[in-house]
C-alpha cells in the first residue's frame, strides 16, 4: 500500500509561456507583476526524472530563496499557489516546482517518497545560482517531502510544513480513504491520469521509508508545524506528534477553522509564515505552541 497525502482538487491552469530545451525562460504567467515574473527551468533529479519548476524574482538581487512544495495534486501554477508565493517574496525569491509525475514533469508520482529527490534537486539549483540561505515549505504531501528532506539531506536554514501527515498508511478520515483508493486502484489512478494529470506508480513502497515523525529527530533547521483543527485529511494529533518529535527551534500552530494545505491557507496565514522564515533565518525564532489566528 502506498502513503498518500494530499488534496485532489485544483483550480484551472492559467497561460503560461514556452520554455527552451536549456531551460532559459522564453514566457511568463501573465497575472504576475513584472518583478514576480515566473523564470520557466527545467530541472534533472538525481535519479534522471525531468521537473517543471518556476522561479520567482523580487526586484533586486537577494541571496534568501524560498521553496514551495505542493500536496498531492497540486501544481505551481495554481491560484493558490501563486498567492503564497507574492507573500514570500518580501522574505526572499520564490521557487515552485510540479512533483515527479505531476502535469509536465517527468516520471510517475511516488507519493512522497522519492519526491525527496526532487525538492534537493530544487535546492541544489538554487545554491548554483548563488542562493546561500534557503527555506523550504511544504503542503499536505509536500509538507512531508519537506520534513524528510531536511532531516536526510540537509542544506535548508528553516523547514514550514503545512497540513502534513506525521505517520503513513492513515485511514482515519473518509478523504484519505477515498485518497488511498484512488492510488491503489487501477481505475483510481486513470482518474488521476485522466483529470488530474498525476500519473502514480502502480506498486508498493519497497521498503517502506522512514515516516516524517521518525526523521524529525534529524532536523537541524528550525521547524514550523502549521495545521488546522478543520483539517478533514489528518486530523492535529499528526502535527502535534511530529512537532514533539522534532528538536529546538520548533513551534506549533494549531489554527481554529483551518482547513487543509494551500486551499486552506488565507494572505493573513501565508504572511505569518513569511514572518516566521524571516525571524528563523536571523535567528529570531523562540520556539513554542500557538492556537493561531484563525484567519
Amino acid at each position: 500500500m502506498l502513503a498518500p497525502p494530499g488534496v485532489f482538487a485544483q483550480a484551472a491552469l492559467p497561460r503560461c509561456g514556452a520554455v527552451g530545451q536549456d531551460g532559459r525562460v522564453t514566457g511568463a504567467l501573465d497575472r504576475f507583476d513584472p518583478l514576480s515574473a515566473p523564470e520557466r527551468r527545467r530541472l534533472t533529479t538525481s535519479d534522471g526524472i525531468e521537473l517543471d519548476s518556476a522561479l520567482i524574482r523580487g526586484a533586486a538581487e537577494r541571496t534568501t530563496a524560498v521553496v514551495l512544495a505542493n500536496g498531492f495534486t497540486g501544481t505551481w501554477r495554481s491560484p493558490g499557489t501563486r498567492m503564497i508565493a507574492e507573500r514570500m517574496l518580501p522574505v526572499g525569491d520564490v521557487m515552485a516546482f510540479d512533483f515527479r509525475g505531476h502535469r509536465e514533469s517527468g516520471g510517475r508520482c511516488t507519493v512522497g517518497n522519492l519526491e525527496v529527490h526532487d525538492l534537493e534537486a530544487v535546492c541544489a539549483h538554487l545554491r548554483g545560482l548563488g542562493y546561500t540561505r534557503i527555506a523550504s515549505v511544504g503542503f499536505s504531501m509536500g509538507a512531508a517531502v519537506v520534513v524528510r528532506h531536511a532531516a536526510g539531506f540537509g542544506g535548508v536554514d528553516a523547514v514550514a510544513a503545512v497540513s502534513g501527515p506525521g505517520r503513513w498508511y492513515y485511514r482515519g478520515t473518509r478523504r484519505m480513504q477515498l485518497l488511498h483508493w484512488g492510488v491503489e486502484r487501477a481505475i483510481g489512478r486513470w482518474f488521476l491520469r485522466v483529470a488530474r494529470n498525476v500519473r502514480v506508480i502502480d506498486s508498493q513502497w519497497d521498503p517502506i521509508p522512514p515516516d516524517p515523525t521518525e526523521m524529525a529527530s534529524d532536523l537541524a533547521a528550525p521547524l514550523l508545524v502549521v495545521h488546522g483543527d478543520a483539517d478533514t485529511y489528518f486530523p492535529v494529533e499528526h502535527a502535534e506528534s511530529l512537532h514533539a518529535a522534532a528538536p529546538d527551534p520548533k513551534d506549533l500552530w494549531i489554527e481554529p477553522g483551518m482547513g487543509h494545505a494551500e486551499r486552506a491557507m488565507t494572505p493573513e496565514r501565508a504572511e505569518r509564515v513569511a514572518q516566521w522564515i524571516d525571524r528563523s533565518m536571523t535567528g529570531g525564532g523562540k520556539g513554542g505552541r500557538s492556537a493561531g489566528s484563525g484567519s
